[in-house]
């Protein structure tokens, strides 16, 4: 079951929790991926928050959301980038994407294995995927009052175990939200020394959320004959090979 996108769109646009949540996690995702030049950029879920600093770079962006959640017009300024998609069938050719990001997707996905197989369909070979998702060992999966403490949190060895299953190839792990998930002044005054102390001292397990990077994998074609011949002249099967003449019997002296 999908959150509202009403009530997404106010946490991360409306709140000051979800304002420094949405800068955090922007920087996050920026030290991921450092240049996006040129490339096909897409967002599944409500990662709208976190396309805008690769949005200017990308030479398309868009920010796609599932019926179950509704869809908000995304970017605020210049035409419309965002659609509303079914979760399973999404309306891309298969490759078309070189980035993709899910965020608030993954963990209130009904068939989880069925949007990872669209998410893997829609990459183009070596294509990058970066899940953002609730840690189950975090505060923020723990608390109401904000998205991460909806749907299903997860760990880094359930979420490795199911991009494998996929065809996905493991590039990296991370962390962010290490900042407690409350509205109170003092909190989100110091919500930057935590994050810096969290990425210093890499206390992932203390993580709101979890950060995985994957890669599409394909395998390199096979090529040349399948099978070794064991028996290459059995084309001759049934010919008499001709034998050895006898030598002549010697003369007696």
């Amino acid at each position: 079951m999908h959150l509202d996108v009403v009530d997404l769109n106010a946490f991360y646009y409306k709140s000051h929790l979800g304002a420094l949540a949405q800068r955090r996690l922007q920087s996050a995702l920026r030290r991921r991926w450092t240049n996006v030049s040129g490339l096909s950029f897409g967002g599944y879920g409500f990662a709208a928050p976190f396309l805008r600093p690769f949005r200017s770079e990308a030479s398309r962006t868009i920010a796609m959301m599932p019926a179950a959640q509704g869809v908000i017009s995304w970017p605020r300024e210049g035409p419309n980038a965002s659609t509303l998609i079914e979760p399973y069938d999404w309306p891309l050719q298969t490759g078309f994407l070189d980035r993709l990001l899910v965020a608030h997707g993954l963990e209130t996905a009904e068939q989880p294995h069925r949007l990872l197989e669209e998410c893997w369909r829609v990459l183009a070979p070596e294509g990058r995927l970066m899940i953002i998702a609730p840690n189950r060992s975090g505060l923020w999966a723990r608390r109401d009052g904000n998205p991460f403490g909806f749907g299903r949190p997860y760990s880094f060895d359930q979420l490795d175990a199911q991009l494998a299953e996929h065809g996905f190839g493991i590039e990296s792990h991370g962390g962010a939200l290490y900042f407690p998930p409350s509205q109170k002044r003092w909190w989100l005054n110091s919500g930057n020394l935590f994050e810096r102390l969290g990425q210093r001292f890499d206390l992932q397990r203390l993580a709101g959320v979890l950060i995985v990077e994957a890669v599409k994998r394909v395998a390199a074609p096979r090529s040349g004959l399948k099978e070794r011949a064991t028996a290459p002249l059995e084309v001759l099967g049934g010919i008499i090979r001709p034998q050895p003449r006898p030598e002549p019997a010697g003369r007696g002296g």
